[in-house]
């Protein structure tokens, strides 16, 4: 099956969204499977052009030396959201608070749990 990858991102605040939206579902689709580190190699490879050169090649640093701060490829489209969301506070508030975990589980699935309790 065909998945379309994401046009090259240069740090247009405007195009953010979109673009870790066609990451993810590429990500989800292509490469499931495939290691963090690989897949977030992959998602540099579309960070390209002026100052997002910088953040990328800081990245790629910390990545060569084995310095992981992600736990999840989620983790790391919140970092680009914060320097790159050119200051859309209540979206990287809102993708943080979908990644509060409760007792293991993210906040969403615990308020699902929670709601069904009240249900009974």
């Amino acid at each position: 099956m065909e998945v379309a990858r994401p046009s090259i991102f240069s740090r247009e605040a405007g195009k953010i969204g979109e673009f870790i939206m066609v990451c993810k579902l590429y990500l989800r689709m292509k490469m499931k499977e495939a290691p963090l580190e690989e897949q977030i190699q992959w998602i540099l490879s579309y960070v390209q052009g002026e100052s997002a050169d910088v953040w990328k090649g800081n990245m790629l640093e910390d990545l060569e030396r084995g310095i992981l701060e992600y736990e999840t490829v989620g983790e790391f489209f919140m970092d680009i959201r914060k320097e790159f969301g050119g200051g859309d506070e209540k979206m990287v508030k809102a993708a943080e608070l979908r990644r509060i975990e409760q007792g293991g589980k993210t906040m969403e699935e615990y308020m699902q749990e929670f709601q069904r309790a009240a249900m009974l």
